[in-house]
């Protein structure tokens, strides 16, 4: 698992199912899955900046002492503080989460809150990992979201139609 690069783009909308389990979408879940080592084990931690949650699998695991070596050498070299504790704290404070082969799981309701989340998921592809929205804590990010709120729109106005259809 370490040293494989798995990319996650692209993006995607679920709503909640069955029994109170979510869906990682299937282009998401094969990289989970392949990233996972042919585990169902999605990672899943509150965004350190974002009001959304980040999912990813486990290969990435092995690289976040490197990410924090580098974090805390551009801090020395732009001379701010850095308490790498407290940023281990953070990054490594994701949950295993296990998936069936249709991608559904239960979130901890500890997730679910930090996460701001509620019956639709918004999932779009990050590189490294996946982030995860409600679509209305999304809708009052700043315009910097422009692009993912458009997508994610566009993504809900399709659901709606075809709920009407059926």
């Amino acid at each position: 698992m370490a040293g494989a690069l798995h990319s996650y783009s692209g993006q995607a909308l679920t709503l909640l199912g069955d029994k109170g389990r979510y869906v990682v979408p299937p282009d998401f879940r094969r990289i989970v899955k392949e990233s996972s080592g042919g585990n169902r084990t999605l990672c899943l931690a509150k965004h350190d900046r974002w009001d959304c949650l980040i999912g990813f699998g486990l290969s990435r695991e092995a690289d976040l002492e490197k990410e924090l070596d580098r974090e805390q050498d551009a801090a020395l070299r732009l001379g701010r503080d850095f308490d790498r504790e407290l940023r281990s704290l953070d990054i490594y404070g994701f949950e295993r989460i296990p998936f069936d082969e249709s991608g559904r799981f239960t979130m901890p309701d500890f997730i679910k809150s930090e996460g701001q989340i509620d019956d639709t998921l918004f999932y779009r592809g990050a590189g490294q990992f996946f982030t995860i929205w409600n679509p209305d804590v999304l809708f009052e990010q700043g315009d910097e979201f422009r692009a993912l709120k458009a997508v994610c729109k566009s993504l809900l106005a399709s659901s709606d139609a075809k709920g009407k259809r059926k």
